[in-house]
């Protein structure tokens, strides 16, 4: 901000040689006694935008709305030297796209990338990689009751209420087409934090509605992505798996809705992970999750159950294993403990409400204030857990990648502690030097 400096003596005369005042306050009154008065010139008021961006040292801002040009993200600190191509970020992207079962919505979109900055001949190159998915099956006119009404537990009353405008097609930012720019860029952290880490990150569904998937029945040491991929619903048990599609289809075709849940695991998570007090880790996964489209609760390890629990029943004692490493027999924590990771399974839960928007008539008011019935037109999923499933992998994955980066700029600059610490990567640095061995991550 500019500014200016006035000096002034102490008693007002700045005459040096003036001989009004006793010598001892002319002493005083020297020039070498001064005061700075600090004027300010006009203030400049600048806004910072907030809301769109993720990341202290993978930082990603996500861009675009439901039914505008595109939708996409820019990913700001990504590392140079890794290989990448649209053909690592579209597998993810296929999950979350729409129309790819009768569970889902279906408005049939490709969702196809394209890179447009950050990488050359197949490598990152330290730049910001810049990714768009162009929208190609927008219907405007399905929104046009929305314009005038709001529809019930939606977004729509309350963009208005934040912003006093609203973009009413496809429910502009709110719409959960804003995740490809999540999916997309925790593509290229999964693919990370493999690369340099061994990490694992699987989520899958483990409720819809009333059918609940039981704990015991799903191994999080053997657990694969074939399992989950092998439904349409992404539950990695065949049996319930049939059990929720028939859940969903039973809302479906009344035009109704159901939630879920969605659990989430990783597996050979670094050490060391997350930094107290208000850093911690599982407060970022929190935040990242619950930063979702539709999430209405978090979850880690024990959970709510922890409550019912003693503190002899729930501590995770230590022990020693075969290579010499501190491990937990059980794994109430969910792999973190005191907001650090501790190298055991990190798992945790996020819910999902039943979508919002309906087929079905339901009272609301207009925005100026009238009472009326509505029933939402345009094409919704019936439940959302089935696509979210990469969506919070992918929220995941950027909360790691990051919390890496920056516990390998502060803890592991210098060389670490061996009796105490381990290495972050479990890759040689001749592997890591030549990225192309990683190609098929």
């Amino acid at each position: 901000m500019a500014s200016s400096l006035t000096s002034k003596s102490i008693l007002g005369s700045t005459k040096p040689g003036s001989s009004s005042l006793p010598s001892e306050l002319r002493r005083l009154s020297s020039p070498s006694v001064q005061i700075s008065i600090r004027t300010q010139s006009r203030k400049t008021l600048r806004i910072q935008a907030t809301g769109s961006s993720y990341g202290s040292h993978f930082r990603v801002t996500t861009f675009g709305e439901s039914h505008g040009g595109g939708v996409g993200c820019t990913i700001d600190g990504c590392p140079p030297r890794i290989p990448l191509s649209e053909s690592d970020l579209q597998y993810d992207l296929d999950r979350r796209r729409p129309g790819q079962s009768r569970i889902t919505t279906p408005r049939k979109e490709t969702d196809t990338c394209r890179i447009l900055s950050g990488v050359s001949e197949g490598m990152t190159t330290g730049t910001p990689v810049h990714v768009f998915v162009p929208n190609t099956d927008q219907r405007g006119l399905d929104y046009s009751e929305m314009s005038v009404a709001y529809r019930p537990s939606h977004a729509d009353a309350t963009y208005d209420m934040k912003y006093g405008v609203r973009s009413v097609q496809g429910g502009g930012r709110s719409s959960a087409r804003e995740t490809i720019g999540r999916v997309a860029s925790g593509a290229l952290a999964k693919k990370i934090l493999k690369q340099f880490a061994g990490t694992e990150i699987l989520a899958y569904v483990s409720q819809v509605h009333q059918v609940v998937l039981p704990e015991d029945l799903v191994d999080h040491e053997s657990l694969t992505l074939e399992q989950i991929e092998s439904n349409i619903v992404r539950c990695p048990n065949p049996e319930y798996a049939e059990k929720m599609i028939a859940a969903i289809d039973a809302v479906r075709t009344k035009g109704n809705s159901v939630g879920g849940v969605v659990t989430c695991i990783v597996r050979n998570a670094p050490r060391g992970l997350g930094t107290p007090v208000f850093d911690k880790l599982e407060a970022e996964l929190a935040k990242a999750c619950m930063s979702l489209p539709a999430t209405k609760g978090f979850e880690f390890g024990s959970g709510f159950s922890g409550t019912f629990l003693t503190g002899l029943e729930h501590n995770d004692e230590f022990y020693t294993d075969e290579n010499g490493r501190i491990r937990t027999k059980t794994n109430r924590s969910g792999g973190i403990q005191g907001g650090i990771s501790n190298g055991e399974i990190i798992n945790m839960r996020v819910a999902f409400k039943p979508t919002s928007t309906i087929g079905r008539k339901q009272m609301t008011v207009t925005r100026d204030k009238q009472e009326t019935e509505m029933i939402a037109r345009g094409r919704h999923d019936p439940c959302v857990v089935p696509r979210a499933v990469p969506m919070v992998e992918a929220m995941v994955a950027l909360v790691l990648v990051d919390q890496l980066m920056a516990q390998y700029a502060q803890c592991h600059l210098f060389p670490i502690n061996p009796e105490l610490q381990e290495p972050l990567s479990t890759a040689s640095p001749v592997e890591l030097e030549q990225p192309q061995n990683a190609a098929a991550l």
